[in-house]
């Protein structure tokens, strides 16, 4: 995906980019391929590859959640910062916290804060299901792309998401997962709301975008030691 198409793809989910922002996106790159030689962050690294499979697939949140309001977000399991840093170039409203358990990747997100010069967006070196009963009911929204199954991830996560917040999961084909997770979902006090298919332009992979609610507190005994979540899931 060419620079080009991306702010034309952009605009059909009713995105537009400044100048500003197409360049925080380019120095984004460019930290992100310099630090990969260091650090494994990603194994896409061809340029085209990234705008699209990184930074318009981080993007199509907007699909399903109004983005442009003040609001405080948390991307669990943040990696290189996808969609975390995508969402606060593009929506600098967003306050925006990303968790990470692994400390290489923490320095390289407070260097591209500092770099790009972002505003209210921080990070946090923790396992999420640690960080999420130290923040009880703190955020409006909860985002994760290719972090671990549903099952394990909303509960490892769901304390930290206020009543009636929003999770909003980036997957792949995920018909079999959720199906598997709605249980979880019930004991959880979560329900789903919605899942968003789509096809990534160019490549048509398929791709979705499941929204979940919380409907109520989530019960004190979750999320469990994450021995127990990944020999036991709900």
């Amino acid at each position: 995906m060419t620079e080009n198409k991306f702010i034309e793809e952009l605009k059909k989910i009713n995105i537009e980019l400044n100048q500003k922002q197409l360049e925080q996106l380019k120095k984004y790159y460019e930290l992100l391929i310099e630090w990969n030689e260091k650090i494994n962050l990603t194994a896409i690294t061809e340029k085209e590859q990234v705008y699209l499979k990184h930074f318009y697939d981080s993007l199509t949140i907007n699909k399903v959640y109004e983005l442009n309001k003040k609001i405080k977000v948390c991307d669990m399991g943040t990696g290189a910062g996808f969609p975390g840093i995508v969402l606060k170039i593009v929506f600098p409203n967003l306050q925006i916290e990303l968790v990470d358990s692994l400390m290489k990747r923490i320095k390289f997100l407070d260097l591209v804060i500092k770099e790009l010069e972002l505003k209210d967006i921080t990070t946090n070196h923790a396992r999420i299901e640690e960080y999420s009963i130290k923040h009880i009911e703190e955020y409006d929204l909860i985002t994760a792309r290719a972090v671990t199954n549903l099952r394990m991830l909303t509960e490892i996560s769901s304390q930290a998401l206020k009543i009636k917040g929003k999770m909003i999961f980036l997957k792949g084909d995920s018909k079999e997962e959720i199906e598997e997770s709605l249980n979880t979902l019930k004991i959880l006090n979560l329900k789903l709301e919605k899942v968003e298919k789509f096809t990534l332009p160019i490549e048509n992979s398929n791709r979705s975008l499941i929204i979940i609610s919380k409907e109520n507190k989530t019960p004190k005994k979750y999320p469990r030691k994450f021995s127990e979540i990944k020999n036991k899931p709900l």
